[in-house]
């Protein structure tokens, strides 16, 4: 079965309502009126193309589907984008050579990926046309609010030109109206971007003067996505609570067998004398409770280092200042000079958090096996005690 026009009014449709429905809102760019719009990019294009019916209706089915899978996941959407495509046509019974087109157009949108049929070329250009449109500017800031708002990554508009102008230089028009038309007009936005990169460039050089060599700019090469700050933000959490869990827990323990001794030891230890036979029963009870209230100690018990660190520590950027136990004995001074050069340096900043993400699990580890040893110990004594009390008091 072909693509004809009431397929398309159906899928159309589908995925009208599948991007109004699930798109997340923080997508202000990669929405159902980017895809609208690239539907009749794709129309205008195979006019001066002189595309057949058969031709314009893969082009427009994929022009659809293309980015349906941002409903699914952001980066590496293509994927989603043809596994949705697919379903729907092969529900609908379209010919797997037609499928097979429509994916292979999708996966011609990824920017490092080389068209390779007309449909294809056709496809790319609708969808990257922004470039050579003279409101350019509009859709580049849609595009920098969706990356921030995203968590894709956080990027001022001085950054965000630089690395537009780095993708006008790389990116090419494969069509005779992409090269002849939208190229002019791509071309006069790449010396509008170039000239703004240049005048902000020159502008910091001039605040720069005579005040010393300062931070690398957060939107540099090594910036960290809001993704990567919420993980952290989050696994940090998690630990937390975890470990607050583990003390609870340990608390339980100490509490409980603490007054299961003062009790053993108030109700069985003065009838020693009239009864020997709990004397052994007795001690297995207290002996098992005693064992799990020093293991419920130790794994709630706190692990402090010696407070300080030395120079060389920082420079080599060894030492964790995020962890009160690495500085509680150092001079302010000294700790202020090195929490400052921990913060100009966002990849030893976060390696240091990465790193105390890492030691606060190791020691979550530890107590969660004392935890663990304790109430296994408790279990046993139970059993063990409950039973030796039953081999005394119950007749032969």
């Amino acid at each position: 079965m072909k693509i004809d026009a009431l397929l398309l009014a159906e899928i159309e449709q589908f995925v009208s309502e599948l991007l109004i429905k699930k798109t997340p809102p923080y997508l202000v760019y990669h929405n159902i009126d980017h895809t609208r719009e690239v539907v009749k990019n794709a129309e205008l294009i195979a006019k001066h193309e002189n595309f057949t019916d058969d031709e314009l209706s893969i082009l427009k089915t994929a022009a659809w589907f293309h980015d349906t899978g941002y409903t699914v996941k952001y980066l590496q959407h293509e994927e989603e984008s043809i596994k949705i495509a697919t379903g729907f046509l092969k529900n609908k019974q379209v010919d797997a050579d037609i499928i097979l087109v429509v994916a292979n157009c999708i996966r011609a949108t990824i920017f490092t990926q080389k068209p390779a049929t007309k449909i294809e070329k056709a496809l790319s250009d609708a969808d990257y046309m922004h470039l050579g449109k003279e409101n350019y500017p509009e859709y580049a800031e849609r595009m920098r609010k969706e990356w921030n708002d995203a968590g894709i990554r956080t990027i001022k508009k001085g950054a965000f030109e630089e690395e537009s102008v780095k993708m006008f230089l790389d990116h090419t028009f494969y069509t005779n109206y992409g090269r002849n038309v939208l190229s002019q007009i791509k071309a006069k936005n790449l010396e509008v971007l170039q000239a703004s990169v240049k005048k902000r460039s020159e502008k910091g050089k001039g605040k720069k003067k005579g005040k010393g060599k300062k931070k690398k700019s957060v939107t540099g090469k090594n910036t960290y996505s809001r993704g990567a700050d919420s993980m952290l933000r989050l696994t940090a959490r998690t630990q937390i609570n975890l470990s607050s869990i583990a003390d609870n827990k340990s608390n339980i323990l100490i509490s409980l067998n603490g007054i299961i001794i003062s009790l053993g030891l108030a109700a069985l230890v003065s009838k020693f004398k009239q009864d020997p036979a709990i004397i052994l029963p007795t001690i297995i009870f207290l002996v098992f409770s005693l064992s799990t209230i020093v293991l419920a100690i130790l794994s709630t018990r706190p692990h402090i280092s010696k407070g300080k660190f030395t120079q060389a520590d920082i420079e080599h950027k060894k030492v964790n200042l995020l962890f009160f136990g690495n500085f509680y004995n150092m001079p302010l001074p000294e700790y202020e000079e090195a929490i400052g050069a921990m913060i100009n340096d966002d990849k030893y900043l976060y390696t240091a958090m990465i790193r105390d993400q890492y030691l606060l699990g190791k020691v979550l580890a530890k107590k969660y096996k004392l935890l663990r040893w304790a109430y296994n110990i408790f279990m046993v004594g139970i059993v063990v005690s409950v039973i030796a009390f039953l081999l005394v008091f119950l007749p032969a």
